[in-house]
């Protein structure tokens, strides 16, 4: 299992993780799993509030495997919902349980691409959804609010 340093903002502790979910004095669970790319900078993967599951925007860099190819729209949708869906089952979750989806895509012409793609996760009762252009960054990110089956 793979192994990184996270910083307590609070008390600035550094402390190993091995993914799961980490309990705070407010509540909120902090998510973190070896099978979704690490965070970029001072953010969880994702957060568990109660019933609900928010996870940080992530694109299509995956642990362990190389980038694809940029010319490859199709496989950097997939990586990167491929990212959402770990984050979502660290943190109790599923995909059949997303309530909402916010899309973040560079080039408004990939935008049939990213829908072909994103049916194919998403099934039954599709979520909300948002998209926003971008500037910069990857091609594709996305996150996502879901709530935890009990």
């Amino acid at each position: 299992m793979l192994e990184w340093t996270l910083t307590d903002e609070r008390s600035r502790s550094k402390r190993q993780v091995k993914g799961g979910l980490r309990q705070t004095m407010d509540g909120k669970q902090a998510i973190s799993t070896p099978k979704a790319a690490p965070p970029g900078g001072p953010y969880n993967q994702g957060i568990r509030w109660g019933n609900l599951v928010f996870t940080a925007s992530v694109g299509s860099r995956r642990p362990g495997q190389p980038d694809p190819a940029p010319e490859d729209f199709k496989a950097h949708v997939a990586n990167a919902l491929e990212n959402v869906k770990a984050i979502l089952e660290a943190g109790g979750s599923s995909l059949d349980n997303v309530l909402k989806v916010t899309a973040y895509l560079r080039d408004r012409s990939k935008f049939e691409e990213m829908n072909e793609v994103y049916r194919r996760y998403f099934a039954g009762t599709l979520p909300a959804r948002a998209l926003v252009l971008v500037a910069d960054g990857g091609p594709i990110a996305f996150d996502a609010i879901a709530f935890v089956s009990e």
